[in-house]
């Protein structure tokens, strides 16, 4: 088994465990359940700023993980960023459905925990600036910093979660951040 980049050999191990034993019996999805569920949740609530909606959608989500669960080929890609990708299908399917448009929904503490790991110096004042900046971006481009930043992804789950190439992932994370940082500058000189 290679070594995945984002998870020790152990997790690696314990998570193809884990998809081996409900793959057996159905029963044992549970541990996956627990495991992933508040991650997928909030992954989920972000993009819809519905909370019935967002269980509603979760609960869809592990639904047709646990139907298709025999179907997982263990490729050393964490059952998470399959459980991301299957949500963002979810996502994509109710919004399409709906004619709605997705929502992203900033929570402060996520900005403030972005400004803080930032290598830049953030004042206070440019907080509403980069919520105003982040709206301006496409739904991809948003998804993409979302999974990256937020959920804390590599671009080898991110490409895995948005059947993309790992290169695109990239791509599509730097001219996001590009964009951003153009929004920025453009505001500074105006100042």
């Amino acid at each position: 088994m290679k070594q995945y980049p984002s998870m020790s050999q152990q997790e690696l191990t314990d998570e193809e465990r884990l998809i081996r034993l409900a793959q057996v019996d159905p029963k044992n999805f549970n541990e996956i359940y627990d495991r992933h569920f508040d991650q997928i949740f909030n992954f989920v609530y972000r993009r819809t700023d519905d909370e019935d909606l967002a269980a509603d959608l979760t609960s869809q989500t592990f639904l047709k993980a646990l139907q298709n669960i025999r179907r997982f080929e263990w490729k050393g890609i964490p059952v998470s960023a399959w459980l991301y990708r299957i949500a963002s299908n979810e996502i994509n399917k109710y919004f399409r459905a709906t004619n709605k448009n997705i929502i992203f929904s900033l929570e402060e503490p996520l900005i403030h925990k972005i400004i803080e790991d930032s290598q830049e110096d953030w004042a206070e004042d440019k907080v509403p600036l980069l919520i105003d900046y982040l709206s301006r971006l496409t739904t991809d481009e948003i998804t993409v910093l979302e999974l990256r930043f937020f959920e804390e992804k590599n671009f080898k789950d991110i490409a895995f979660i948005l059947e993309i190439s790992e290169s695109g992932a990239k791509m599509r994370a730097y001219r996001a951040i590009d964009k951003l940082k153009e929004y920025f500058n453009i505001n500074t000189k105006k100042s």
